[in-house]
């Protein structure tokens, strides 16, 4: 069971990090925000259909009241004309109608309650949605901006990336132009020494020549040098 529940957190986890690369928050705000719609939009019709069936209610009752009071009249009509019999029919359906009526108060009473009572959640949840709303729209707003600066920073990156390989190859060149420098230089100095000649221009046989007399005026300095010294 231990390594079955490691198993499943481990899967959790990879769930997760696999969900965060993919979800996009402004999709997830955006359908969070339409499905409270869709509850407020449900809540809002509920009080239209209760609204409408009290209504229908009240007029069942005030044509009930009306016909109560024509009853009653013709009761009291009937009582003037002796007409017991008439008059005592019509109190009965007059008491019957009384007992609908009673009836009719009480549901439209309950509808009233109930009613007052979806307006009152309709008022909570429209609060609700429009905070979400706003908070949504904050949101959105501080992403589009964390994911822009992002990208600036990336792109940054890439640039300091690149620069860095352009130093790089200037450090190169420059290293490359002080050693040829440093080699001209040297160069410059043997020429002057005389210990290196020019021979541009020239063919073997005359570097082969040009070689030979610089040994020989080498050798006549040398024993110059001897007989100056006494040795």
């Amino acid at each position: 069971m231990g390594l079955l529940n490691r198993m499943s957190t481990v899967v959790k986890a990879k769930m997760n990090t696999i969900m965060d690369r993919v979800e996009d928050p402004n999709e997830t705000l955006d359908y969070s925000y339409q499905k409270q719609l869709e509850l407020l939009q449900n809540v809002k019709r509920g009080v239209a259909e209760v609204a409408t069936s009290k209504k229908r209610l009240e007029l069942q009752r005030a044509k009930l009241a009306m016909k109560i009071d024509q009853l009653d009249t013709q009761a009291r009509e009937a009582i003037k004309a002796d007409r017991e019999d008439l008059a005592r029919k019509a109190l009965e359906r007059k008491s019957a109608l009384f007992v609908q009526a009673e009836s009719l108060d009480r549901e439209i009473a309950n509808l009233e309650q109930e009613q007052a009572k979806l307006e009152a959640i309709d008022q909570r949840l429209s609060a609700k949605v429009e905070s979400f709303r706003v908070t949504k729209e904050t949101i959105k707003a501080q992403y589009s901006a964390a994911e822009a600066q992002v990208k600036v920073t990336e792109s940054l990156t890439g640039i300091s990336e690149e620069m860095a390989d352009v130093g790089l190859a200037v450090q190169r060149s420059e290293d490359k132009i002080e050693t040829m420098r440093a080699r001209s230089m040297a160069l410059d100095e043997l020429v002057e020494r005389g210990t290196l000649e020019e021979f541009a221009g020239k063919d073997d046989i005359e570097m082969e020549l040009a070689l030979v007399k610089s040994k020989s005026g080498v050798d006549a300095d040398l024993a110059r040098l001897k007989k100056e010294e006494g040795r």
